[in-house]
């Protein structure tokens, strides 16, 4: 997976208690993919991870000239055609390492004015 210079120094930056990187509630092994998922669900009910996977897919389309088919690459999209799957054996790293530093520095430019946000939902 490339990662982007700024993902790295975030990486760099954690604090490391064992050889995991993101370690389980007992040290012993990686924490799980439901353990983000949970995380996402009790900070914000109602959101799921695939609106950050849409919100990338959407950036690249609209907003990078890259083709369709390193946005998928980078999102690890399965292609529907079984016949063209089988001998599609590219990795696209070099374009997918351009894509994400561009994700990256266009995350880093985002910047949040919470005053001028309306809520889609409003508030019960």
């Amino acid at each position: 997976m490339p990662l982007s210079p700024q993902a790295i120094k975030l990486l760099k930056s954690l604090v490391r208690t064992n050889e995991f990187l993101f370690p389980g509630h007992t040290g012993k092994k990686a924490i799980t993919t439901n353990a983000g998922l949970k995380l996402l669900k009790d900070l914000a009910p109602g959101m799921t991870q695939h609106g950050f996977r849409s919100t990338f897919r959407v950036w690249g389309s609209e907003q990078t000239s890259y083709p369709q088919e390193v946005l998928e690459h980078a999102l690890a999209h399965q292609l529907k055609n079984k016949a063209q799957a089988a001998y599609d054996r590219k990795t696209m790293f070099p374009k997918r390492m351009k894509l994400m530093n561009a994700w990256s520095d266009y995350c880093d430019r985002v910047q949040v004015d919470a005053d001028n946000v309306t809520p889609i939902r409003s508030a019960k």
